[in-house]
């Protein structure tokens, strides 16, 4: 699946301000170096269903062990041996024999602050040596998937070295005294430094699958079914829009012969949430995670192209309706390959005159239910649009409530089928008092 830098922000999946994006919703990573993989991953959503079928298994697997992860390992465990491995401490250079309890009489004395800090940073790489134990012993199975048979085989080979198991039998001895700490420090940063590198390398990317399982588990998503078709669909039972602290949840659907969703209603009443809500769990359920739904099921699309926050651009020149226009174009020229896209498009033509608008809403509609390999979600303030379009068999025209009672305004958030035909501007310009406000000008 394709998206470009303007469907991630219209979506919020990544955002200016991250404490409300999709990402930092579902970041459960405890290692910076698993963020970043984290990251990398939402930026790669999946290519094919056969892909998101086995991420999908991968967190199901882990979550079906989830209470078998290797807690030993911690972020400090990773950020100390970084920084241990990166430590400006010559490591000694006799681990045998005399010379050996030598140096270690000099480093308990003269350099008793190294020792000291090798000492602490040693305990943290014991911790990680067991806990990819723990890993291989409980999660390399047979019935691994892929992914993660991958990553625990690659790390049951990095813990074959001989130094590894002189080490962890001397820890399981009590043998783990100051001459055999700096001996085996010597073995881990002189003789086995990249395999401790990799090692943490594996583990950041077990910490971003396993924040997947997590935030499908924390947020109780569903995980949806792809359906191997050449048709665009998109069936959904409660979705509804997951950075929302109270979201409302909607049925809907989507089909070849009903591919266009024509929205209306008051500003407020729910319109962008909804188109946003869609969208996200289109690209969950492409990155293999669960959904804000209780059920799902879906085709695989191609890419999403958003057109939700377009944005003038004073430096050059450009006005707010010239941008609308070149994100339509462009979305007209994504869309035209034959592949299925998911296409959502939010109070189009704001930018003009109503009259303009309407000619050019209708032009551009009229346009895109010609492809019969995309579905789009489109809503408009403009309702006199959806007469002339009330012939149209692809598309179904959805509206979200708004009520009027004693003067005051109501919003339900229910999508129902039909047309809005509540116009509430001026009742929020009196019930703000700005036409109170206006008689008081002098």
């Amino acid at each position: 699946m394709q998206l470009d830098k303007t469907s991630y922000y219209d979506l919020s999946i990544f955002n200016r301000d991250e404490e409300y994006s999709l990402f930092s919703r579902l970041d459960f990573t405890i290692t910076a170096g698993g963020r970043d993989f984290l990251r990398q991953l939402f930026n790669k959503p999946l290519q094919d269903i056969a892909s998101v079928q086995h991420r999908q298994e991968t967190l199901k697997y882990i979550l079906s062990r989830e209470n078998n992860w290797p807690s030993v390992i911690t972020n400090g465990t990773i950020v100390v041996v970084e920084n241990y491995l990166d430590a400006h401490i010559e490591p000694i250079s006799n681990t045998e024999g005399l010379g050996l309890w030598i140096q270690t009489a000099l480093h308990k004395t003269v350099y008793a602050p190294d020792f000291k800090h090798i000492k602490f940073a040693f305990a943290e790489v014991l911790n990680l040596l067991r806990g990819f134990n723990e890993f291989v012993r409980i999660f390399n199975s047979d019935e691994a998937p892929k992914t993660l048979k991958v990553l625990l085989d690659r790390a049951q080979r990095l813990l074959r070295q001989p130094d590894f198991a002189l080490i962890l039998d001397a820890d399981a001895d009590g043998r783990m005294h100051p001459a055999n700490i700096l001996r085996f420090d010597n073995y881990v940063r002189k003789r086995n430094r990249k395999v401790i590198l990799e090692l943490i390398s594996l583990y950041h990317q077990l910490d971003a699958f396993y924040a997947m399982a997590k935030a499908v588990k924390h947020h109780r998503l569903h995980f949806p079914t792809l359906l191997d078709t050449d048709m665009p669909v998109i069936k959904a039972k409660q979705l509804y829009h997951l950075i929302l602290d109270t979201p409302v949840a909607y049925d809907m659907g989507l089909s070849r012969d009903s591919n266009f969703m024509f929205l209306t209603g008051a500003n407020m009443a729910g319109k962008t949430t909804f188109i946003r809500a869609v969208g996200i769990a289109v690209f969950l359920a492409h990155l293999g995670m669960g959904v804000p739904a209780a059920e799902m099921e879906l085709s695989f699309f191609h890419g999403i192209f958003s057109n939700i926050q377009v944005q003038d651009n004073i430096f050059k020149g450009e006005s707010y309706f010239f941008n609308e226009v070149q994100r339509i174009k462009n979305t007209i020229l994504q869309i035209n390959n034959g592949k299925r896209w998911l296409v959502l498009i939010d109070e189009m033509f704001k930018g003009t005159n109503v009259e303009d608008a309407r000619n050019c809403s209708l032009a551009v509609i009229r346009g895109l239910l010609q492809s019969s390999n995309c579905l789009f979600i489109l809503s408009t303030h403009l309702y006199e649009v959806a007469e002339e379009l009330k012939n149209e068999a692809k598309i179904q025209f959805k509206y979200f409530e708004s009520q009027v009672m004693e003067d005051d305004l109501h919003f339900t958030y229910l999508l129902k089928d039909g047309i809005a035909k509540e116009k509430i501007g001026y009742l929020i310009l009196r019930r703000e008092k700005v036409l109170d406000l206006l008689t008081q000008i002098k």
